[in-house]
């Protein structure tokens, strides 16, 4: 599966699709963005059930300050829209290999139930 390009017009319903989503928060005249974008594309073929994808932080700002990316390359990992995982700066492939494996491994259910948890007590508080 090619690595898809989000913007704000697509953002949500790739992260509402149900599917794994990795993303690459990146800017073309960053360095270490370039370099990364290879391993990257390499990892999303190893995966076709994932979906890969890239926002330029040039293009749309917007969505790089609504998940407060400081700094570029970040990676991050949404399944059933909750952010599992998320990393400031280049990867080796193994890397990212070994996020994405423990990212589908993850139980939903436990996550889904430690959220509400977390937003009853926030409640009662």
């Amino acid at each position: 599966m090619p690595v898809l390009e989000l913007t704000n017009e697509n953002f949500n319903a790739t992260i509402e699709s149900g599917k794994t989503v990795i993303i690459d928060f990146w800017a073309p005249w960053c360095g270490p963005c370039r370099a990364f974008a290879p391993t990257f594309e390499a990892v999303a073929e190893e995966f076709p059930d994932v979906v890969f994808a890239k926002i330029n932080t040039e293009a749309e700002p917007e969505l790089g300050s609504a998940f407060n990316v400081r700094s570029i390359p970040t990676l991050m990992v949404f399944r059933e829209q909750v952010i599992l995982f998320t990393q400031a700066g280049m990867m080796p492939k193994s890397g990212l290999q070994q996020v994405v494996h423990k990212s589908l491994e993850v139980d939903m259910a436990v996550v889904h139930a430690e959220i509400a948890q977390q937003q009853n007590e926030v409640s009662a508080s």
